[in-house]
């Protein structure tokens, strides 16, 4: 009956973190999949969430089903993390916000909303960008295309070259975008480059589908949502998908929503429907634990100024961790200029290895990296950034040539 099935060939991230689990060598380093690790290399448990889980756990409730869209305690939360406290759009319940399991689940809903109400637009996603954005949306049968973004040669956007593409784009196409903590380069945009860029978008009658998974991991909660904020002011509709995997560390539970900005409470109301409706012929409803520590912290003012400092060491140590690297690169190798380490944001860069080198990396020193190059700063620490960093630069020594 199944013989004809193809074996899969498995996901390239997640098959190198099975290979890294596999590698015995004492001095392994992991800096391929996007998990924050902490200076000791484990993935924080948040004392906040501590606290939370707690409260929750002493006030036990039976375990029944969410409805279809989620607890209206997160999905408020949710909207006030995204749009700000005094948000036009949210006011006026303009909003239509759902639950997804994950940020990967809230991206694929919003891809079969788009295929069943916008059926001729295609969606336009930055050249590179995360891997699964192109196999979530085009499981929906979307079709994908790509604008240009990234500069390799100057490590930074290529914002002439996106904008010029951007503005010759058939209306109503769907452009995603990433907010801050571009991944997979760790290039953002920069605040004067936001009004081009809305202006572009409400002209040609473009849609922005803005996902945003690292908040708080670039500049702060409220710098890294500015880009919404403004195109919500601005009266355009925006599809935004989000994840509290990394600032919350809780990867495992799942807890991700999909939020669509309409014009008017009676259209969110409809779209809402819409959505519950995709979401029961999926999963029906979405786990219950995480979305209740996240709406818990949220709405506790001292846990959400707790997590509002935690999540600040976090960033500050991502953000020093650049620094430590750059500096033993500009040591070791002192013709390489390893400022776009520092340039970049969030938990990603772009360091310009070709995929033999990062072979080379992976099989002679037990350092991981996916193909393209990209490293999770996230996976550095005190102890192995030295380390890295005399690998990378006997790589560039062995090149022979230097790059940025």
């Amino acid at each position: 009956m199944f013989k004809h099935v193809d074996a899969y060939p498995g996901d390239p991230i997640l098959s190198l973190m099975e290979a890294f689990i596999g590698d015995q060598r004492p001095q392994k380093t992991n800096l391929g999949i996007g998990l924050y690790y902490d200076d000791a290399g484990k993935i924080p448990v948040l004392a906040a969430v501590t606290k939370a889980s707690a409260m929750l756990q002493a006030a036990p409730k039976p375990h029944s089903y969410l409805p279809m869209e989620g607890e209206a305690a997160y999905r408020a939360a949710v909207q006030e993390v995204i749009f700000g406290k005094d948000s036009e759009a949210v006011k006026s319940a303009r909003v239509a916000t759902i639950q997804s399991v994950g940020g990967s689940a809230s991206i694929h809903i919003a891809a079969r909303f788009i295929k069943a109400y916008l059926p001729q637009s295609a969606v336009w996603v930055s050249n590179p960008t995360w891997d699964n954005h192109r196999v979530l949306l085009e499981s929906a049968d979307l079709t994908v295309n790509t604008y240009p973004y990234f500069d390799a040669a100057k490590s930074r956007v290529d914002f002439d070259a996106m904008i010029s593409t951007l503005d010759r784009l058939p209306k109503h196409s769907i452009v995603l975008l990433q907010p801050s903590c571009h991944n997979p380069t760790g290039a953002d945009l920069t605040p004067d480059q936001f009004p081009v860029l809305i202006d572009t978008l409400k002209r040609r009658q473009l849609l922005p589908f803005v996902d945003m998974a690292y908040q708080g991991f670039g500049d702060g909660l409220d710098e890294d949502a500015a880009l919404i904020r403004q195109m919500s002011d601005a009266g355009l509709h925006v599809i935004v998908t989000n994840s509290f995997s990394k600032n919350f560390s809780l990867y495992g539970e799942r807890v991700g929503a999909l939020s669509i900005v309409c014009e008017d409470g009676e259209t969110a109301f409809r779209v809402l429907g819409q959505l519950k409706a995709i979401v029961r012929k999926i999963y029906s409803s979405p786990p219950a634990f995480g979305a209740k520590l996240v709406s818990t912290i949220l709405a506790d003012a001292q846990l959400s100024e707790q997590w509002q400092t935690e999540l600040q060491s976090m960033r500050q140590r991502m953000k020093d961790m650049r620094g430590k690297l750059r500096a033993a690169l500009e040591v070791l190798v002192p013709d390489f200029d390893a400022a776009y380490l520092t340039d970049q944001r969030g938990m990603f860069s772009y360091t310009g290895l070709t995929e033999h080198e990062v072979n080379t990396l992976r099989e002679r020193n037990g350092i991981y990296l996916i193909r393209s190059g990209r490293i999770c700063v996230a996976g550095l620490n005190r102890d192995n950034v030295g380390y890295v960093g005399e690998a990378i630069a006997d790589v560039l020594k062995r090149r022979g040539v230097t790059f940025h």
